[in-house]
């Protein structure tokens, strides 16, 4: 399976299953549409207004040369497909802080924090056992990973602090090495807090949607009132006390805002250097949800990016974006590029009451209830179905030349939108393609200037 597409008059094709990525010419182009037989007769026969026969014949046999070296319309056998053999293993978990939260922000899927529940606080002793029961579920895996996570998980910092102290000492024990992230609205960032996420956390996501007004407008605090200029400062201060790595201010772009480009380029500006703005995930009841009508906007807010992404690079004022960064080198191994995430497999979240579900996204959905932390309980059987659920058994995804990078989608919207975990959500699929696109052509357009220089030294 071959994907061809051309941005920024640069042409492109990916071979799906080597992963293989060419830059093209227009000859090459127009043959890819004969292969992988590539009968002589026919090019000619169809092309000769357009191009020499002698030309059309060496393009054939640069492509039957790829052809033979794997590099292009390389077939994926059953024998390839990653094994699922063995006992399964939690590596990390999304253990919720607070099931509350100090904004009411109109599009949150987690119904403003409260998981469409009561209103509750994570505390220590089933935090511990949640914990606890991460290491039980670990095998022989060294490096585990939890995220604190909300609603607003600072509203419950001290128990998050105890829980970050616990799992060291833990970790002598069982010989094993927690990596602490969290996820903030970072109103109550203060300088004490500050001091202890960056001795303690690998990783900080903040929310933050880009233009005061855009932000303003659905994340709001409880009085009603905008967030930003509370927000911003001490955010900007937590990317620069952390130089700048190891972290992301992350916002959500809506109908609302189709031209999110001016997003994160607003908060570039404000001297982000790891920015991720990702599309709203909304029934179309919700004022503020996307829809296949809102497509092209949204990709012409991906082009425009892309664009101004490549001349700050180069003007030395460059960011990531976390949608333009694609691994060309090794990138993930094959059990990864098919089974994405790991929801409800290898990867678990965990309620202040102790309950575990699939992911964070899955949270309130009774149905998906694995268990509990405080008896140990948990659906062997459930995350048998995760597990097996990747993109060779999930029918649109076999044909999709996007299935190795986007693994198949999110189960919890799939689940959502189409009442099956196997059923992809096809607005979010419609846009991950064109980011990854774009994210090739970042890739192929740098490798272009790169040669460039060279040839110019």
């Amino acid at each position: 399976m071959i994907h061809k597409f051309k941005i920024e008059d640069v042409r492109l094709v990916l071979d799906v299953n080597s992963g293989a990525v060419h830059i093209i010419d227009e000859l090459i182009w127009d043959l890819l549409d004969y292969g992988p037989q590539f009968f002589m007769g026919k090019i000619v026969e169809d092309l000769r207004g357009k191009y020499k026969a002698e030309e059309l014949e060496e393009g054939v046999i640069e492509l039957k040369k790829l052809i033979e070296e794997e590099m292009l319309y390389t077939s994926w056998d059953e024998e390839d497909k990653p094994s699922m053999t063995g006992e399964p293993v939690i590596k990390a978990m999304c253990l919720h802080a607070a099931h509350d939260c100090n904004l009411r922000c109109s599009y949150c899927f987690a119904s403003t924090g409260d998981f469409k529940g009561k209103r509750s606080i994570l505390d220590l002793e089933t935090g511990k056992k949640a914990l606890d029961f991460l290491i039980q579920h670990s095998g022989n895996r060294r490096n585990l990973e939890v995220d604190f996570f909300g609603g607003e998980p600072l509203m419950n910092f001290p128990v998050v602090r105890e829980l970050v102290e616990y799992g060291r000492k833990q970790e002598k024990k069982y010989n094993k090495k927690f990596r602490f992230t969290i996820t903030t609205n970072g109103l109550l960032l203060n300088e004490d807090i500050l001091e202890y996420i960056n001795k303690e956390f690998v990783n900080v996501v903040v929310s933050i949607d880009g233009r005061p007004e855009v932000h303003d407008r659905l994340r709001k605090t409880c009085a009603g009132t905008g967030s930003y200029n509370v927000i911003m400062p001490r955010a900007v201060k937590l990317a620069e006390s952390r130089n700048q790595t190891d972290y992301y201010v992350r916002g959500t772009f809506t109908k609302f805002n189709k031209d999110f480009d001016k997003d994160v380029l607003h908060l570039a500006d404000a001297g982000f250097k790891q920015i991720s703005v990702e599309p709203v995930v909304a029934s179309e009841e919700e004022e503020y949800h996307l829809s296949k009508e809102d497509l092209q906007e949204i990709y012409d807010a991906y082009d425009r990016l892309l664009k101004v992404y490549l001349e700050r690079k180069k003007q030395g004022r460059g960011f990531n974006f976390f949608h333009f960064q694609v691994d060309m080198e090794q990138g993930p191994c094959a059990a990864k590029r098919s089974t994405g995430c790991g929801a409800g497999n290898e990867y678990i979240a965990v309620t202040p009451e102790g309950d575990i579900y699939p992911c964070h996204q899955f949270v309130g959905n009774e149905d998906f209830k694995m268990g509990s932390v405080l008896d140990g309980s948990f659906d062997t059987e459930m995350q048998k179905v995760f597990r097996s659920t990747n993109v060779f058994t999930k029918e649109k995804c076999a044909s999709c030349w996007a299935k190795f990078y986007c693994s198949g989608g999110c189960a919890a919207n799939a689940q959502n939108f189409s009442g099956d975990i196997r059923i992809p959500y096809e607005l979010g699929c419609d846009m991950e393609k064109k980011r990854l696109e774009c994210a090739l052509a970042i890739k192929a357009l740098e490798y272009l200037e790169e040669e460039a220089m060279n040839q110019r030294v």
